[in-house]
C-alpha cells in the first residue's frame, strides 16, 4: 500500500510539472518574457507639421509660441532649444491633467504620445533667441541666486541643476537660458503656491522665496546664454 502511494505522489508531481511547462511552450520550455514595445523614431518633419498648421476648428502650437518656438508673448514660453525630453514630460503631464492649463489640456489631449514626441524633437532642434536681464537694480540678487542659492535658507543655486549659462541637463533639467522673465515668474509662483504639481523638487525650492527673489532670478535668466 505504501509502495502504491508512492507511486501516486511521483505521477502526481511529475504530470504538475509536465502541466507547467505546457503552458509555457509546447515542447516543454519556459516562455520568452514579451519583448517590450518599440517606440519609434522621432519625426521632427511631422512635428513641424503638427506645431505649424492649424487643424480644423484648433489651434496651432505657432500661434502661441511661434514658428520657430520663440514666442514673442511674454506670459508665452520659449520652446525653441528646449530638451525634447522636457517638452513631451509636459505634453504627457498636460494631458494628463497632472499640470494644470486650461489652454494646454484640450490640445495635448488631441495629441498621440508620437505626435508629442514628433513635436518636441521639431522645436527642440530650433536655435533660441537670446533674452536679456532687464531690472538693473535686482541683477546682482539674481545672479546670487542662480550661481550660489541662499545657504541660510537651504535654497540651492539654480546653477546645480540647470547648468551655469542656464543651458539645463539633457532628460533631467530643462533649459532656462533665454526664456522670458514673466513666464519664469509665473512659473516660480505656481510652483510656490501649489497651483503647478509636477515637480516636487521646484515645489520645494520655489516655497523658499519671497517675490522680490523670485522677480531677480527670473530676470537674470533671461539674460542668460
Amino acid at each position: 500500500m505504501k509502495l502504491f502511494a508512492r507511486f501516486l505522489l511521483a505521477a502526481l508531481v511529475g504530470a504538475a510539472a509536465s502541466t507547467s511547462f505546457a503552458a509555457d511552450d509546447p515542447e516543454g520550455k519556459p516562455a520568452a518574457a514579451a519583448a517590450p514595445a518599440k517606440v519609434a523614431k522621432p519625426d521632427p518633419a511631422k512635428g513641424d507639421t503638427i506645431f505649424n498648421n492649424t487643424p480644423a476648428n484648433s489651434q496651432s502650437c505657432a500661434s502661441c509660441h511661434n514658428a520657430d518656438g520663440n514666442s514673442a508673448i511674454a506670459a508665452n514660453p520659449k520652446l525653441a532649444q528646449q530638451h525634447p525630453e522636457y517638452i513631451l514630460k509636459q505634453l504627457q503631464d498636460f494631458k494628463s491633467g497632472k499640470r494644470k492649463s486650461a489652454i494646454m489640456k484640450p490640445l495635448a489631449s488631441a495629441l498621440s504620445e508620437e505626435d508629442m514626441r514628433n513635436v518636441a524633437y521639431f522645436v527642440g532642434s530650433k536655435k533660441i533667441k537670446p533674452g536679456f536681464a532687464k531690472e538693473k537694480d535686482l541683477v546682482a540678487l539674481g545672479e546670487k541666486i542662480y550661481r550660489g542659492g541662499i545657504a541660510d535658507r537651504q535654497i540651492p543655486a539654480c546653477a546645480g541643476c540647470h547648468s551655469p549659462n542656464g543651458a539645463g541637463i539633457p532628460v533631467q533639467y530643462p533649459r532656462l537660458g533665454g526664456q522670458h522673465a514673466d513666464y519664469t515668474v509665473a512659473q516660480l509662483n505656481q510652483f510656490r503656491d501649489g497651483t503647478r504639481q509636477n515637480s516636487p523638487q521646484m515645489i520645494g525650492v520655489a516655497a523658499k522665496l519671497n517675490d522680490r527673489e523670485i522677480k531677480a532670478v527670473s530676470d537674470y535668466i533671461a539674460g542668460l546664454r
